[in-house]
């Protein structure tokens, strides 16, 4: 009981740091020329469902030109909306929203992801939406397990973000450089393991694998892990303790680790997803894992013929485990003064034919049904794999806690540095692990002593 006191009172005081710092951040960009727009207290307005609107796109440079051209038939079916693009890097997205939250200058519509739906909603900052979704052209039309989604990474039944698009965890590999080693095709741990070795010739800039080491790193590790471990929940029986450090885990982190600069390129300590899908689509290495949202890189590099891209491998005991890849969508700020209009482009955005459009172009599952029944879905090969390993029960998903406020920056300022550490042999796979744990049970610790 003590423990738990101690615990919650520490994330409390993290929390007050990280607000703190949101806040002189904010007076930095007010004096730097904030557009004064409203910030996370601020209760908006309908408006008059015409005007200027601001969209944040949370996967600014990748996703800009689909974008766009959503936006442009969005503008020509409504004459009376002007959507103002404002393209943010996925890297810098929360950083930046978190900052306008508390100082004002946010947007009408932005991305809001599962990952990072808790944080915003947890400061208020975002509109109810189920009662628009049900009055709308869309009712009846969305994923329901994307709203489902969606729902559980909030903290209660409300819907913050309306579904545009689901992701998997993908392992690419090169047809070529297998057939030409006489591999196998790498469905299992042992074989992917094989493959790395027997893939890589340093001397000649060959390597089996290219490791994620930078931005986005722990999502990654975390798959490796419960893939290759097989344990099936985030959590003990108890709900209170995570299942990150059991030793299976830690093991599997072990030998995941180890793959750095003997089977990978040295580079690979500091590459985010787009240094990391560059590398592969300009080089001689034989498997990259990413997510479906890097096929159309792939194609254009290589063709269709020279790669595929299949799920996660399966463990000793023939069955894929893999961690939740978190649902994408966009949620309507409860500051904007115009929050009809915006309505209409979030309407607009997730029906049929702009989320078939933006998903072709990602690579990956539409949220609107419709969109998903659409040929492009089925030619494109990773995501019918995709789309059938979820569905046809061969795989087991291992749901991240994205309710939890702390999770992003747990599981990314916290410990990517740490990772890091790993890789270069600074620190264990287990004090890793435990670290990891002792902060994600601290989290659930004050989770549960306030909502239970």
């Amino acid at each position: 009981m003590n423990t738990n006191k101690r615990r919650s009172t520490t994330g409390r005081q993290r929390l007050s740091a990280a607000v703190a710092l949101s806040a002189v951040l904010a007076l930095t960009a007010t004096a730097c020329g904030d557009d004064g727009s409203g910030g996370g207290g601020d209760k908006g307005a309908d408006g008059s469902g015409t005007g200027k609107i601001v969209f944040w796109d949370n996967n600014g440079g990748v996703r800009t030109d689909v974008w766009k051209e959503i936006i442009a038939d969005f503008e020509k079916a409504n004459p009376d909306i002007d959507v103002e693009y404002v393209g943010i890097a996925s890297t810098e997205y929360q950083s930046k929203v978190d900052t306008a939250i508390q100082g004002g200058g946010l947007p009408d519509v932005g991305g809001v992801g599962a990952a990072m739906l808790a944080g915003f909603a947890a400061q208020e900052a975002l509109e109810p939406l189920e009662n628009r979704l049900t009055g709308s052209s869309l009712n009846g039309k969305l994923n329901d397990d994307m709203i489902e989604s969606l729902k559980a990474a909030g903290d209660s039944e409300r819907l913050y973000s309306v579904p545009t698009s689901a992701n998997n965890g993908v392992l690419y590999y090169r047809t070529d450089l297998f057939e030409k080693a006489g591999l196998d095709e790498p469905t299992t741990w042992d074989a992917f393991y094989e493959a790395a070795e027997k893939l890589t010739n340093a001397g000649k800039n060959e390597f089996g694998y290219t490791i994620r080491g930078g931005a986005g790193s722990i999502a990654q590790a975390l798959d490796a892990m419960y893939g290759q471990s097989g344990i099936t929940s985030f959590w003990d029986a108890s709900g209170e303790k995570t299942t990150v450090n059991d030793p299976k885990n830690v093991e599997a982190l072990e030998k995941y680790a180890a793959l750095f600069k003997k089977v990978t390129p040295a580079a690979d300590l500091n590459n985010d997803f787009t240094k990391m899908v560059a590398q592969w689509d300009s080089g001689t290495i034989g498997m990259l894992n990413h997510n479906l949202g890097s096929y159309q890189d792939h194609v254009k590099a290589f063709g269709a013929d020279k790669f595929r891209g299949i799920p996660q491998p399966v463990g000793t005991g023939g069955k894929r485990v893999q961690v939740s890849n978190p649902v994408d969508g966009l949620g309507l700020f409860k500051s904007s003064k115009n929050k009809d209009a915006a309505w209409k482009f979030i309407e607009f955005a997730a029906g049929h034919e702009s989320n078939s459009k933006f998903n072709q172009s990602a690579g990956q599952v539409p949220a609107n049904l419709d969109a998903a029944k659409d040929p492009w879905v089925s030619e494109a090969e990773p995501t019918k794999l995709a789309a059938q390993a979820l569905t046809d029960g061969s795989t087991t998903i291992v749901q991240l806690p994205y309710y939890l406020p702390d999770w992003n920056t747990i599981s990314k300022a916290d410990n990517e540095p740490n990772f890091q550490k790993v890789l270069l042999g600074k620190m264990s796979a287990k004090d890793f692990c435990d670290t990891l744990a002792e902060q994600l049970n601290e989290a659930q610790a004050e989770w549960n002593e306030q909502h239970g």
